[in-house]
C-alpha cells in the first residue's frame, strides 16, 4: 500500500546570525497553530559559534569549548560546534502523529530518516544501540542511544522540545569526510521523505514570522542576560 500524501513546508533559509538562527527555529514552532503543517528546515552559520541546552549552565559550557558566540538553544541536550556541521530544524503541530510520540520514539525516527538518506547517497552508517559517554554534557563527544554513528563515530544527534503548539526537533550532522556535499545530503533528506508520502512546498516565511524572529532575536538570543542566565 502507498503511503498516504501529506503536505510539507520546505525551507532552505541559508546561514545566519548565531541569535537568529535559534530565534527562526522558535518562532517555527510557535507558528505551528497558525500553519498547520510541518516545516523541515536547512540552515548554516555565517560564523563559528556554538548552541548548548536550555537547561545546561553557561559555566559548564564555557569551559568546554572555545567556540564563541554561544547560544542557549530553545531545545535541550548538549554543547554542539557549530563550525562545519550541517544543521537542520523539524517542526510539527500539535496532532501531528510525530507529535504525538514519546521522546524515545521521535529521537529515533529522525536518525533513522538520516540514516536512509546517507543510504542513498551510498554511506553506511548505523543507530547506536546504547548509551556510551566519554564526555560531560558535550553532544558529540561519546554517544546516547539512536545516535546516528558512522565507523562508530557519532555524525548526528539532536534535540527535541515538545509545546502545545507542537514539536520542535533541532539537529546537527557533522558530515563524515568522503567529500559528501551538503546539498546532496539535503535532496537525499527531501528524497527519503518524498518517498514515505511528503509532498514537498518551498515556502518563503511570511512577515508574520519573520517579525517575531527578528523580535526574539533582538530581545532574547542576542542578550548575555538570557545565553547566562543559568
Amino acid at each position: 500500500m502507498a503511503p498516504s500524501v501529506q503536505s510539507w513546508y520546505l525551507l532552505n533559509s541559508g546561514r545566519g546570525n548565531y541569535a537568529f538562527n535559534m530565534a527562526l527555529d522558535e518562532s517555527l514552532l510557535e507558528c505551528m497553530p497558525r500553519l498547520g503543517i510541518p516545516v523541515l528546515r536547512f540552515y548554516g552559520w555565517n560564523e563559528p559559534a556554538a548552541s548548548f541546552g536550555y537547561f545546561q549552565k553557561y559555566s559548564d559550557v564555557a569551559r568546554v569549548t572555545l567556540l564563541r558566540p554561544l547560544v542557549r538553544r530553545p531545545t535541550g541536550g548538549g554543547v554542539v560546534p557549530h563550525d562545519a556541521d550541517w544543521t537542520y530544524s523539524l517542526t510539527f503541530p500539535c496532532g501531528h502523529e510525530w507529535h504525538a510520540l514519546k521522546a524515545v520514539e521521535s529521537y529515533q525516527r529522525i536518525h533513522e530518516w538520516i540514516q536512509a538518506a546517507f543510504s542513498r547517497l551510498q554511506i553506511e552508517t548505523e543507530l547506536a544501540r546504547n548509551a556510551f559517554a566519554k564526555g560531560t554534557g558535550q553532544c558529540f563527544i561519546g554517544f546516547e542511544k539512536s545516535d546516528l554513528l558512522w565507523q562508530g563515530q557519532k555524525i548526528a544527534g539532536a534535540a527535541q522540545r515538545r509545546t502545545r503548539a507542537g514539536l520542535l526537533i533541532q539537529g546537527s550532522v557533522q558530515p563524515p569526510p568522503l567529500g559528501l556535499s551538503r546539498t546532496e545530503w539535503q535532496q537525499a533528506m527531501c528524497d527519503v521523505a518524498s518517498g514515505n508520502g511528503a509532498q514537498w512546498s518551498q515556502w518563503p516565511p511570511d512577515s508574520e514570522l519573520l517579525n517575531r524572529a527578528q523580535a526574539l532575536t533582538e530581545r532574547k538570543y542576542s542578550e548575555g542576560a538570557y545565553n547566562q542566565k543559568k
